[in-house]
């Protein structure tokens, strides 16, 4: 029986709803975000049902690359079946597949806490910034975050976004992925991990940006920090939660919580 049939199309109007305001390139909904060349942040959506014409495709690459930006998109294949075909004979290949999990209130689970780690919601521009730092250091991004990051990400919480940090309260060594500028020896308090949701649109939000330090990793944070900001997340209007898994080992984690797989979304590149 499937889980959450309506699912797959609630979260592809949500995709939709989150370019929405961005520009319109024939069937493609485009979001770019100023002050960054990341490719998570800057990409196209296609509209339900999509058929783009090669026009429109070299309309959608002619924009990113006047911008200087790679041509990308993200969306769920299944709703928009014509839209692979024609980017890939314009050159776009794909990035990759990662599966499509969702969680309604009544599936979540209660993850075991872990030893040592407390989980609380932050709002503080300099916890923000511990954050960003974090996960920085834990997804090897070669670069600190600017002052326009942590900008973003406090008008991320003032735009009703949730941002849920695991704190070490033992002071363990966070050595290799602190964000706390603790030191050998550690700081007791320091971010050791965080997850986000967005504020919910039509009672849908999106769990991302999952990170735990290297130094705390196979604790169980991952799946305790996802749990507390999903339950936020319902708590505060979202009845369907949903997230992208990078790899098998991180969908089990999140079917551990209560997570179901739906689908699949799709990454496509111009490169």
């Amino acid at each position: 029986m499937d889980v959450h049939p309506d699912a797959p199309a609630r979260v592809a109007a949500y995709l939709q709803s989150s370019n929405a305001r961005g520009e319109r390139i024939g069937p493609f909904l485009v979001g770019f975000t100023p002050h960054t060349a990341s490719p998570w942040l800057n990409y196209a959506v296609p509209v339900h049902g999509a058929s783009p014409t090669p026009a429109d495709v070299a309309a959608l690459v002619g924009e990113f690359e006047r911008r200087g930006l790679l041509p990308r998109l993200e969306y769920l294949p299944a709703t928009a079946p014509d839209v692979e075909p024609a980017l890939a004979a314009a050159g776009f290949t794909v990035e990759g597949r990662p599966p499509l999990l969702v969680c309604a209130p009544g599936d979540l689970l209660a993850a075991p806490a872990a030893d040592g780690v407390r989980c609380e919601l932050a709002t503080d521009r300099g916890v923000l910034h511990e954050v960003l730092r974090m996960q920085h250091e834990a997804y090897e991004e070669p670069a600190p975050p600017t002052e326009h990051d942590v900008d973003r990400i406090v008008g991320y919480v003032e735009r009703g976004g949730l941002i849920a940090v695991a704190r070490d309260t033992l002071g363990g060594d966070t050595t290799g992925g602190t964000a706390g500028g603790g030191t050998a020896g550690g700081t007791a308090g320091a971010v050791v991990g965080a997850a986000q949701t967005t504020r919910a649109v039509g009672g849908v939000a999106e769990l991302a940006a999952v990170a735990v330090a290297a130094s705390h990793r196979r604790r169980g944070i991952a799946a305790a920090v996802s749990a507390f900001v999903t339950a936020a997340a319902h708590d505060r209007g979202a009845d369907l939660v949903w997230l992208e898994a990078a790899g098998p080992a991180e969908q089990r984690v999140y079917e551990r919580v209560g997570y179901h797989r739906v689908g699949e979304k799709l990454y496509l590149s111009r490169r």
